[in-house]
């Protein structure tokens, strides 16, 4: 198959996405969405991409596809054997997303157990998957990086290299709208067990995020080592700084009646920034890998 550029493949894609709901989509629809699928496995595409200046940039159009290609979509059995033997484990769903085939080449571990990567994700050379996790179609996962067991990384979440997503992290994912900034993991970053990372946030390089720390755009964090308050908005993201080490916390809840209620709010607080001392607490990852 010859792969188009994405200049050309881009505008094919929002060709397709501009049928009409109900109208049979044109006939180069399925080469167009496998197209895409490669293009975003060899990480050649990205639902977003740092610009020079250190921001990130959505890429609507690869998120545009994503959404054309469940439109496309058919539902099928994808069990194994065909799900046609006693106690088989069954699955099914579009087929236009299968689950993707590794091959020893690509040099990802994957530890047995019934973890699954949904085709157009790209996985670098050097991640480890410890079962069960399940990448998400669109995401980008950095060499190094380790997926521990019942983490998640969502649709279009973009992870960097050297990061440990600690067991039952959740990284939240981003189709719609397709202009919505999917959830950003930079290199070198510790998220910990149960920790919650969802729609409309940046955790910039090296930082570490304690067990059970739920961040979202919504979410304010706040920062005693320099004594401010770090938000989103509907406009930015919220963004944790680099080497910030971020435990959960809680802060008093305001008004007569909650206050005499002894209510507080679940609040996560930037207590430090990364050293050697956490860098030596955290060495361990190495030896892991």
């Amino acid at each position: 198959m010859t792969i188009c550029t994405p200049e050309v493949l881009a505008a094919r894609i929002d060709a397709l996405a501009d049928t009409p709901p109900g109208a049979p989509l044109p006939a180069d629809a399925g080469t167009t969405i496998e197209q895409l699928l490669i293009l975003l496995e060899r990480g050649s595409v990205r639902a977003a991409n740092r610009r020079p200046d250190g921001q990130w940039e959505v890429c609507p159009w690869v998120k545009r596809g994503i959404l054309v290609g469940f439109r496309a979509g058919r539902v099928v059995d994808m069990s194994p054997r065909g799900g046609t033997h006693h106690g088989s484990f069954q699955f099914f769903d579009k087929h236009t997303f299968p689950t993707r085939e590794l091959r020893l080449e690509d040099q990802v571990r994957i530890v047995p157990g019934g973890s699954t990567i949904r085709r157009g994700a790209y996985v670098a050379p050097g991640v480890v998957c410890m079962p069960p996790m399940y990448i998400n179609v669109g995401s980008f996962v950095g060499p190094g990086t380790m997926v521990d067991s019942h983490a998640l990384v969502g649709s279009c979440a973009q992870i960097g290299a050297r990061v440990h997503l600690s067991a039952a992290a959740q990284i939240g994912g981003v189709l719609e709208p397709v202009n919505a900034s999917p959830v950003i993991v930079e290199d070198d970053v510790i998220v910990g067990g149960n920790c919650g990372v969802y729609e409309g946030t940046v955790v910039r390089e090296r930082a570490v995020l304690a067990a059970g720390v739920v961040l979202t755009r919504g979410t304010p964090v706040f920062d005693l080592v320099r004594g401010t308050v770090h938000r989103g908005s509907p406009e930015r993201p919220l963004e944790i700084p680099a080497g910030a080490v971020v435990v959960p916390g809680a802060r008093r809840v305001r008004g007569t009646w909650g206050e005499s209620e002894g209510l507080s709010l679940q609040t996560p607080v930037i207590v430090k920034y990364r050293d050697e001392r956490t860098d030596t607490a955290t060495a361990l990852e190495t030896w892991l890998r």
